[in-house]
């Protein structure tokens, strides 16, 4: 059994999130996760009977996100071990335990020998041999397609998916075109997707996307989504995402 201790240790820090609901241990100078959390827990939609498979939990944010929604269990992925350290820490400090369970190990090499009802990542956006290395290890990887492909998440996800789930993904908007060619190669077809802007009239950063072995060839494309009004503040729609639902 893995010893877990949930306490802030001196290189971390404490933050809350969901009006305090959620609380999140994370490294000063490790990898930090960033909007797109909050916004891929968000789009998600779940039932209470779910079986969850995560791909790269990082310290855990978005399964501790989810946790205000329904679900049955949450099983969340992590190759690299501090991250996986973290994570368990971070779902302990929440007690979350009996929801949530962390399985440190490269997905290439994982064998649920089950299915799932959802299947969701929010995978390393920049893509190999490209962008500027950070002098962490830890954030190149969670940043990086240096130890998996977005191909190879695909891959997996299609066979770990029931015929009736759902896989939900966030990526940079400059990949969407190239992600939309991997999704079809992969044998998956969009279902919903929503564009992410920073304000009005500026060019979108981010695409959500859910898709579905069994999805027709019917995508619902849903309003576009503004992060910031012309005041600078978080439009009304992008509060409400960051400061979370209520706990069901």
């Amino acid at each position: 059994m893995i010893e877990v201790n949930p306490a802030i240790r001196p290189d971390e820090t404490l933050d809350a999130f969901y009006k305090g609901k959620i609380l999140v241990l994370q490294r000063k100078n490790g990898f930090r996760f960033s909007i797109d959390a909050p916004l891929l827990a968000s789009f998600i939609q779940t039932k209470n009977e779910d079986e969850i498979l995560e791909i790269g939990t990082g310290c855990g944010i978005i399964p501790m996100l989810l946790s205000v929604k329904p679900f049955r269990h949450i099983v969340a992925l992590e190759v690299q071990q501090g991250l996986a350290d973290l994570a368990r820490r971070n779902i302990m400090l929440n007690h979350l335990d009996g929801r949530i369970t962390i399985v440190e190990k490269d997905f290439r090499q994982y064998n649920p020998w089950r299915q799932f009802d959802i299947v969701f990542s929010n995978p390393p956006y920049i893509p190999k041999d490209s962008g500027y290395l950070s002098r962490t290890e830890e954030k190149n990887i969670a940043k990086h397609e240096i130890l998996c492909s977005v191909e190879e998440v695909l891959n997996s996800v299609k066979n770990w998916l029931k015929s009736n789930g759902s896989a939900y993904f966030i990526l940079p908007d400059n990949r969407r075109e190239e992600f939309g060619a991997t999704l079809l190669k992969a044998g998956l077809k969009l279902k919903r997707s929503r564009l992410v802007y920073p304000r009005e009239g500026e060019p979108p950063n981010f695409f959500l996307i859910e898709c579905s072995p069994a999805s027709d060839d019917h995508c619902q494309v849903m309003p576009p989504l503004i992060l910031y009004g012309q005041n600078g503040k978080y439009t009304e729609e992008a509060e409400a995402i960051f400061s979370g639902p209520a706990r069901k």
